[in-house]
């Protein structure tokens, strides 16, 4: 099974004969990838990141390319999109199927005809191609580093760490499936440019008020501040699926993204992987807050002092490039007392991000243990001051 995004051969409009039609089914079926040895179908494996025949066991090495991994121009990207419409690639043998049930789009490769949705579960077959008019080919994929044993392990101590967890949640038998999936991502590269203007406060205090009120306050002295700076940042990370929770996707991070490579089929044999459903120009628009976050953290420090006030922030960008990433994740869902919770672990470092149910009980007798703490130590400096 394999990746999203790139592009099965749309059919003609139009009138055309049975030989073209064939041909263009011929070139969508896609390759396969066969067992030097017996010429069964193998699949990537993680331990030894080599393709390992299923049945015979013969493992071969991948056919890895020696370019490297290059970013692409953003505005180039764009302008293509715009005025040309990329054409599709009759070699990716990749096809887009959507699942009638929940709505993402997985892709097929090779002779894979059915599979279930990584996503809710469905049966899912390879009945009609999902044509693609304009999609943007990978440019690398993180392979599957973590193998499932590992991600077992990662999600047992992860649910062993939750200490507002009911008890029978945490001593649960968590033996779902796991579904390896490589999910589409975005990253941006951009130099900034940034002039802001703002205050900066310095606090002091001053006694106040007589006898009874007499009290310390806090005020504040404002001064003005402003100024620019250049920043450049590398590698913004943004998840192309909008059914995917931005909650849990951050939670996989961060990434090993120096050991991803260039685009390789082969990387993704016997896993499923999804399709990009948010546009290029869609994914930097929502790359920017994310730097304009840490730009407004940047402005901040170079106005200084006890408080900051900014009035006004512009935010340039230039020499904006991009990738367009495969990366992999192991997806379960699991059931607690009737919920479905879904838990996805980074299967490049064994990381968990999860839904997970909380214990009210646990909850309140923390909190009624804080503030008996609390009111234990007020009594205690009652006494001595009195």
């Amino acid at each position: 099974m394999t990746t999203a995004s790139p592009e099965e051969p749309a059919l003609p409009d139009g009138d055309f004969d049975s030989r073209t039609a064939e041909a263009h089914r011929s070139q969508a079926e896609g390759r396969i990838f066969p067992c030097e040895a017996c010429g069964a179908d193998v699949v990537f494996h993680i331990g030894t990141q080599q393709l390992k025949c299923p049945y015979c066991g013969h493992t071969q090495a991948l056919a890895l390319s020696e370019t490297e991994l290059q970013e692409r121009d953003y505005e180039a990207q764009l302008k293509s999109l715009r005025e040309h419409h990329e054409t599709l690639d009759f070699e990716t043998g990749l096809k887009e199927v959507r699942c009638d049930s929940c709505g993402g789009t997985v892709v097929f490769e090779g002779n894979l005809a059915s599979t279930d949705c990584p996503y809710c579960t469905s049966p899912i077959q390879l009945e009609h191609v999902h044509e693609v008019e304009t999609r943007i080919r990978p440019d690398g994929v993180l392979p599957f580093l973590v193998d499932e044993k590992r991600a077992r392990k990662s999600l047992r101590d992860w649910v062993h760490g939750l200490w507002f967890a009911p008890n029978d949640f945490r001593h649960a038998d968590m033996s779902g499936r796991f579904s390896g999936v490589y999910l589409p991502f975005w990253t941006f590269d951009s130099m900034t440019y940034t002039v802001y203007s703002g205050q900066r406060g310095e606090t002091y205090t001053v006694r106040v008020g007589t006898g009874k009120n007499r009290r310390t306050e806090t005020r504040v002295r404002w001064y003005p501040a402003g100024g620019d700076f250049q920043r450049f940042f590398d590698d913004v990370l943004v998840i192309a699926c909008r059914e995917m929770s931005p909650d849990l996707i951050a939670g996989m991070e961060p990434w090993p993204l120096q050991k991803a490579i260039p685009f390789n089929r082969e990387v993704l044999a016997g896993y499923l992987a999804r399709t990009y459903d948010t546009e290029l120009e869609t994914g930097f628009r929502e790359a920017r807050p994310r730097i304009e976050r840490a730009l407004e953290s940047d402005v901040r420090r170079r106005i200084g002092g006890d408080r900051q006030r900014i009035h006004k922030m512009d935010v340039g960008y230039s020499a904006v490039t991009f990738k367009y990433l495969f990366l992999p994740v192991w997806l379960l869902s699991y059931k607690y007392k009737g919920k479905v919770y879904r838990v996805m672990i980074n299967a490049a470092t064994g990381r968990v991000s999860g839904q997970r149910p909380w214990s009210m009980v646990k909850i309140i007798l923390t909190v009624l243990l804080g503030l008996f703490i609390v009111l234990g130590l007020w009594g205690l400096l009652s006494v001595f001051a009195g």
